[in-house]
């Protein structure tokens, strides 16, 4: 089956605009924007040094009794120019794939001090390897402050290194869990307590540079000795030396498993095809995956020719933020100019960089379906529609369903008695709301 340019569109970016051409070739659109750099990748903003010098100083203001705001201010305007962004992007494919994995390495505001290094986390550590090799993203993610504050590794010494013995203080498992249950293997992959408490052994030491190293320029990752756990480690029946270099390679042997290539490919195949892909899609992912050793271009482009990716009625229900993207997109609506994009998706249930677990948010329909959280999406889709004051409803759900647009719904939204009746049809349509 051909996969139709409006579906590809939805199903693999986030809709599209009104008066948008997109191309006959569907597929090669998609191949396309892997093929292009990511514009934001290591692009300018503020860098994770400088986040932990503004939280370094936040610290010592509240000490001060006064107000601190730095943190707050570079989250502020990070927050903004992502909510703009994922509605003006031209490599819509890319951009979904860029919030896949930041949600599969989530790092969240629940942990509020990550908000000073979130904007960094993600234009370091995920976009520079979405089409890269998945061990390099595993690397990136697990050396970068955000995560390491995040899932307290920061505060992870070795039972028996100098600074566990001198401060009678031993490890945090967080780190070494969630990345072996939620980030590789899984836990289909058999592996044991005794696993979990030797990686986390292994990543002692990995930490975050105190602000007087900052201050004379060195790197936010910093190795530290001191709290690395002495000797070798047995992780899943193998033997890696210690230091900075036996979790270096520990995260490689993670990465590259066959567990880790099982697991992701499901995840992908869920997140885009259907909340239970077809059994041939996930094969077909998992053995690019392993024949080409994790790379994620490779499988990215695999995903659009898998089995189940053309098929239609499309299947997934939108999340809250594919929502309201897709809508904002579909009404052309600027958000540099007040449009409240962010507080849109944090009403409907779903707000940006806030994941309430490690795991990120679900990805199937059974928790975005309820009847309350329905009736929210309608509730602001009535609310947004009042803005588009010249907008024709039949053009616009022409212009952003085309082919997949039903009869009824047509009719509907064609004899629905104002303009902004019309758009909310529309919007609380069940083609619209699945991609």
């Amino acid at each position: 089956m051909t996969l139709a340019p409006i579906a590809a569109s939805i199903r693999f970016g986030y809709g599209p605009r009104p008066g948008e051409r997109l191309p006959a070739d569907a597929a090669r659109w998609l191949r396309d924007q892997l093929e292009r750099p990511d514009p934001l990748a290591r692009g300018p903003g503020t860098t994770a040094v400088e986040g932990l010098e503004a939280l370094h100083a936040d610290m010592l203001d509240r000490k001060r009794k006064l107000k601190p705001d730095r943190v707050r201010r570079i989250y502020v305007a990070m927050a903004r120019a992502t909510g703009n962004h994922l509605v003006d992007t031209a490599m819509p494919f890319r951009e979904r794939l860029v919030w896949f994995w930041f949600n599969h390495f989530t790092v969240s505001l629940k942990r509020p001090f990550v908000a000073a290094v979130l904007g960094d986390y993600v234009r370091t550590a995920i976009r520079p390897h979405v089409t890269g090799r998945f061990e390099d993203m595993v690397l990136a993610v697990m050396r970068h402050p955000a995560m390491l504050m995040y899932l307290d590794n920061a505060r992870s010494f070795g039972p028996d290194s100098i600074v566990g013995e001198r401060r009678h203080i031993g490890l945090n498992e967080n780190l070494a869990r969630e990345c072996m249950e939620l980030h590789t293997l899984t836990p289909a992959a058999g592996y044991t307590q005794t696993d979990v408490t030797s990686f986390a052994k292994i990543l002692t030491g990995w930490s975050i540079a105190p602000p007087f190293l900052l201050a004379r320029g060195a790197p936010a990752f910093r190795f530290f000795a001191a709290a690395h756990e002495p000797g070798s480690q047995v992780l899943m029946g193998h033997r890696f030396p210690p230091g900075e270099a036996g979790g270096v390679a520990a995260l490689r042997f993670l990465a590259n498993h066959p567990s880790t290539y099982r697991s992701l490919a499901t995840k992908l195949a869920t997140h885009f095809i259907a909340d239970a892909p077809p059994a041939e899609a996930v094969a077909r992912l998992e053995h690019v995956l392993a024949m080409t050793r994790g790379d994620l271009k490779s499988v990215s482009l695999a995903l659009v020719e898998a089995p189940g990716a053309a098929a239609a009625p499309l299947a997934k229900l939108r999340t809250p933020v594919d929502f309201v993207v897709a809508t904002t997109r579909a009404l052309a609506l600027p958000p540099r100019r007040g449009f409240p994009v962010l507080p849109a998706m944090a009403g409907l249930g779903e707000p940006l960089f806030a994941a309430p677990q490690p795991d990120g948010w679900p990805d199937t329909a059974a928790h975005w379906a309820a009847g309350e959280a329905m009736l929210r999406r309608v509730d602001w889709a009535y609310d947004v529609s009042a803005r588009a004051e010249t907008h024709d409803p039949v053009e616009v759900a022409d212009a952003v369903l085309g082919p997949l647009l039903s009869p009824a719904t047509r009719e509907a939204v064609a004899r629905a008695g104002s303009r902004r009746e019309g758009l909310t049809l529309l919007f609380a349509s069940p083609e619209f709301m699945r991609r």
